[in-house]
């Protein structure tokens, strides 16, 4: 494993107030965006060899995950581990820089796919510098999905038939989670209560979302309309997360489910609604196509959708909310640059870069520390973490 010895943290304090650019449909209100914290923006360092930080997780204890390409130009991606002020290479490769989870609980273990020497995929549970293989299902492969804080994981794995089947590992043991009637299934999440959510094909050959809980697969069903279905998120109520289609690439809406009921989130007055995360407390984020045909970040809680608005561009991402309703995520500005952003209480806050263009939130923790990525002057992408504080005088 490689160490970093310091990061570096670069303070910049923002005191100005400004509105938004007036959308152009006027059903659609844009809340005010203000940068009137301080703001510390640190950046997590590198480690030798590599480049294009990344970083996708924060638990509450600081602790933060991340991903680095290891070699320019190829797709040979590594995990990192950085807590205060060190960065540690896991030395595990991923398979896409773009679809990788990272779950990443409180007592700092994840669950992580790797390759071995005969390209079979592999999830191993890391934990203070220990691996632990999961196994399979009978097959030659696992894939992870997510970990929760009793140390239960989910994903995939095949079986000795070649079928891939989701599966719940807990304490050294895999339980097969089984299928909606057909050939494959993969749990994507779990709670802290131990009920699984993913995808399955049914009999009929459809992709269903489904909830598991006490060896009971639950069909969720899709929207009216609609054939296509997979839930991704739950919380600890059983309040699940996902989206619905028409199969073929038809356009997808959110949709929250719970006790036997899927309720469409809506949009924020176009086709198309993604959701990314949802809190205890219900509160759902996620991106929406507006009237205008611009897509903005939301906020569902009540079956009501608060437009959040934009840093004076066009477009916003959400992609995390803590338990104090705190949202990130990413905007143009005004300028035609791409910001991490967080919102609370109506305001918009641009959390700025490490000198470049573009900067991007992906998780914040219940202390309120976001983290993401950023260019710096240089043009280099690196991994970030954002302290807030009260505004200076």
């Amino acid at each position: 494993m490689k160490r970093l010895a310091a990061s570096i943290a670069v303070v910049l304090t923002f005191t100005a107030c400004q509105d938004a650019t007036e959308p152009e449909d006027p059903a659609v209100v844009s809340p005010a965006f203000s940068v009137a914290k301080s703001v510390r923006i640190i950046d997590l360092g590198t480690l030798p060899g590599g480049t294009s930080y990344q970083a996708r997780r924060i638990n509450n204890r600081g602790q933060v995950m991340g991903l680095f390409d290891t070699e320019v130009g190829t797709h040979s991606v590594h995990v990192f581990l950085w807590e205060k002020g060190t960065m540690i290479d896991l030395g595990l490769d991923e398979d896409d820089l773009g679809t990788s989870r990272l779950p990443l609980n409180n007592r700092g273990q994840t669950v992580i796919h790797f390759e071995d020497a005969s390209s079979h995929q592999h999830t191993v549970l890391w934990r203070d510098g220990t691996f632990t293989d999961l196994g399979t299902l009978g097959g030659c492969c696992t894939w992870p999905g997510d970990i929760n804080e009793r140390g239960q994981a989910v994903g995939s794995s095949y079986t000795a038939s070649g079928e891939g089947h989701a599966y719940l590992w807990e304490r050294g043991s895999m339980t097969d989670l089984g299928t909606l009637g057909g050939c494959c299934s993969h749990a994507r999440a779990i709670n802290n209560r131990g009920q699984v959510v993913g995808t399955s094909i049914t009999a009929s050959g459809e992709w269903h979302a489904f909830f598991w809980e006490k060896g009971s697969m639950i069909d969720l069903g899709t929207l009216p309309g609609r054939n296509w279905s997979s839930a991704f998120a739950i919380n600890d109520g059983g309040q699940v997360l996902g989206s619905s289609r028409t199969g073929g690439g038809g356009v997808s809406r959110a949709f929250l489910w719970e006790k036997g009921k899927m309720t469409d989130l809506g949009t924020l007055g176009g086709t198309f609604s993604g959701a990314t995360a949802i809190n205890e407390r219900g509160q759902v984020v996620g991106t929406s196509r507006t009237a205008g045909g611009d897509t903005h970040a939301f906020l569902w809680e009540k079956g009501s959708m608060t437009d959040l608005g934009t840093l004076g561009g066009t477009g916003s991402s959400a992609s995390a909310i803590n338990e104090r309703g705190q949202v990130v995520g990413t905007s143009t500005t005004g300028l035609g640059e791409r910001h991490a952003f967080l919102w609370e209480k109506g305001n918009l806050m641009d959390l700025g870069t490490l000198g470049g263009t573009f900067s991007g939130a992906t998780a914040i923790n219940e202390r309120g520390q976001v983290v993401g990525s950023s260019y710096n002057a240089s043009g280099d992408r690196q991994a970030v973490l954002w302290r807030l504080g009260p505004a200076r005088p």
